[in-house]
């Protein structure tokens, strides 16, 4: 199973978290056998006593075993199809762009987004909509624009991108100030 470093370190965390190693737990679902993803949290969580993130990552990664390997471009790929594969020059673009600063920039594609990290995420790329790529930064206390809109969760802030246009010398900044901070 290949993981990024986050997951690594959750990975590595279980035993002492939970009692547990990643593959200690996968018996324990094996032998439950839940048919559907909320099932499986709810035992680790009701029975087991797990934390929330920890059931979640359990039971992902139990799911991802199953189904078989899956590349951070396979990721990638499947959330630039269809509607949204017009999106795509917009997150090459971003990639392309945060590479130039420092060779410790990992990029880490999920299901639904591409997280952008240092030695703590900075930035995370979706492809929201048909229309629009989301852009979450976290820059800290920074003072919200009409473009650069204050958000809630993972990033501090988020634009929203249309075009390629979009990705221009202001938007690079607040990618680069992101870096900085983490």
């Amino acid at each position: 199973m290949d993981v990024d470093a986050a997951t690594q370190t959750m990975i590595d965390n279980l035993p002492a978290k939970t009692g547990r190693s990643l593959v200690e737990w996968f018996a324990v679902l094996d032998a439950a056998a839940p048919e559907k993803h909320g099932q499986a949290m709810a035992l680790l969580k009701g029975e087991h006593g797990m934390t929330h993130g920890f059931a979640n990552l359990v039971v992902l990664q139990h799911r991802a075993r199953d189904a078989g390997p899956v590349s951070g471009d396979d990721l990638v790929d499947a959330q630039y199809t269809g509607g949204k594969a017009g999106l795509r020059p917009i997150l090459d673009r971003i990639l392309g762009a945060v590479a130039d600063f420092g060779d410790d920039v990992e990029v880490a594609p999920k299901k639904t987004s591409v997280s952008l990290r240092r030695r703590k995420q900075f930035a995370v790329v979706e492809a929201a909509s048909a229309k629009r790529v989301q852009l979450g930064i976290n820059l800290g206390d920074a003072k919200p624009t009409e473009r650069l809109k204050a958000a809630g969760g993972m990033c501090t802030h988020r634009v929203d991108i249309a075009t390629i246009e979009d990705v221009d010398d202001e938007l690079l900044r607040w990618l680069r100030d992101a870096y900085a901070l983490a």
